[in-house]
C-alpha cells in the first residue's frame, strides 16, 4: 500500500485540475470575478452586521445582500470597462 490511503493522489490531482479550471474562468471572465466578489462581500457583511448589531443571521443575511449585489453589479461594470480599455 502506498503512503496515501484511499486513492488520495487520485483526489488531489482532480482537484488541481478543477481548481486550474476555475481559476481560468475566473481570470477571463468579469462576470466570475463580480460573483466571486460579491459572494466575498455578501458573507463579510452578513458577520458584520450580525456582530455589530446583535440581529439574526437570517436578518443580517437579508440586509447584507442588499449593498453588496449592488457593489457587485458595479464592479462587473467597472471591470467590463477596464477589459474593454485594455
Amino acid at each position: 500500500m502506498g503512503r496515501y490511503p484511499f486513492g488520495a493522489p487520485l483526489i488531489w490531482s482532480f482537484m488541481s485540475e478543477f481548481n486550474e479550471g476555475i481559476f481560468n474562468i475566473i481570470k477571463q471572465s468579469s462576470f466570475a470575478r463580480a460573483i466571486v466578489y460579491t459572494t466575498g462581500h455578501i458573507i463579510i457583511s452578513m458577520i458584520i452586521v450580525y456582530h455589530m448589531t446583535g440581529a439574526s443571521l437570517w436578518t443580517a443575511g437579508a440586509v447584507a445582500l442588499v449593498e453588496p449585489t449592488i457593489n457587485g453589479l458595479w464592479y462587473y461594470l467597472l471591470d467590463k470597462l477596464w477589459s474593454i480599455s485594455k
